[in-house]
């Protein structure tokens, strides 16, 4: 299997250094770049592109939100998981639109990043609970169309229904697997299931449904 290629932006190198560190033991991770700037590592992609570019923000900046949109047209095909030491909702909703395709806040750990990478790798987008809350509680203030997504929730089977509020309650495919006593490979089915029926694109999507038609609960 081809290794997941990632690439690092930090202004404070160490920083770049500690996450390095912390990815050292996933073999098949590997850092080809690490860079102070996204106007530094922008030129670097077109020689040696990359799947996943993580980049660390410690102040929200419009400048920010410029060079994320600048890095997503210059490269598609890399996807960005951003870092951030703040939460402000605002700023979040900015990052998305501009490209991120996920967002990681200052309090997550070794398991929650490389699980982030493969699930932006696998192309679907990643969000750290508290980000998700953020959206969900955004999201939970239009009511446009519950009645069609309610119609959609119909064709769920009992199963999926249950795959669906445990995706919404944070767990992991494995996770998953283990709980119901089921395959990864069965849950992955489920899942792609679940967002054929009722027209969904990623797992964000998944849990706003479920939040949205009352299948678990928002955690405050």
């Amino acid at each position: 299997m081809d290794k997941i290629k990632v690439a690092l932006v930090d202004e404070h190198p160490i920083m770049c250094d500690g996450i390095q560190c912390l990815l050292s033991d996933a073999t098949d991770i590997q850092i080809v770049h690490s860079t102070r700037s996204i106007a530094e590592l922008i030129p670097l992609l077109f020689h040696e592109p990359v799947h996943v570019v993580i980049t660390i923000f410690y102040t929200p900046d419009t400048e920010d939100v410029a060079q994320i949109q600048l890095l997503c047209n210059k490269h598609p095909k890399a996807k960005v998981l951003v870092m951030s030491m703040y939460r402000i909702e605002n700023f979040v909703f900015k990052m998305i639109k501009a490209g991120a395709k996920g967002h990681l806040t200052s309090d997550t750990n070794r398991n929650e990043m490389v699980e982030a990478i493969y699930t932006l790798r696998n192309g679907y987008d990643f969000y750290a609970k508290t980000i998700t809350n953020l959206i969900l509680r955004n999201y939970l203030t239009d009511d446009k169309a519950a009645e069609a997504r309610q119609e959609r929730e119909k064709s769920l089977s009992a199963r999926e229904i249950e795959v669906l509020k445990l995706f919404a309650q944070s767990y992991t495919n494995k996770e998953i697997a283990d709980r119901l006593f089921i395959s990864v490979r069965t849950v992955e089915s489920h899942k792609n299931n679940i967002m054929r029926k009722i027209n969904l694109k990623t797992t964000v999507d998944m849990v706003k449904f479920a939040i949205k038609n009352n299948i678990v609960e928002l955690e405050y």
